[in-house]
């Protein structure tokens, strides 16, 4: 059974980067897609960031485009979310879901999050000065 787990989350002020993980193990993340959700307080959990496994596309929500970059390290069966100029309105916890998909070869940080079928524990972000 396939198992994520986030780490990297922290306090930082305004202006700061933070790298979060995402490691998985009990199976490989070959024909997944792997997203970044964020959920603050009172607010919907949403996409922020999404990588196809295999093929390393990628796309982003508006709201971080140019400030967040996703990766992926196959060795270590690990998805990064390297976030730069973090604002106050990023803090929220950050969660890594992932959903298989053999049939594609791209990604959309905007699809359903009924889809996804593993979900991480979340780590907290907070950007405050």
């Amino acid at each position: 059974q396939l198992q994520l787990v986030e780490s990297g989350g922290d306090l930082v002020q305004p202006g700061g980067s933070l790298r979060l993980s995402c490691v998985a193990s009990g199976g490989t993340l070959d024909h997944y897609i792997i997203t970044w959700f964020r959920q603050a307080p009172g607010e919907e959990r949403e996409g922020v960031s999404c990588i196809n496994y295999n093929t390393d596309a990628r796309n982003y929500a508006d709201s971080v485009w140019g400030r967040f970059t996703i990766s992926r390290d196959s060795a270590k069966n690990t998805v990064y979310l390297q976030m730069n100029s973090l604002k106050p309105e990023d803090t929220a916890i950050y969660y890594c879901a992932a959903y298989l998909n053999p049939n594609t070869r791209i990604c959309l940080a905007d699809t359903d999050k009924g889809r996804y079928t593993h979900w991480g524990q979340g780590t907290q972000v907070t950007v405050s000065s």
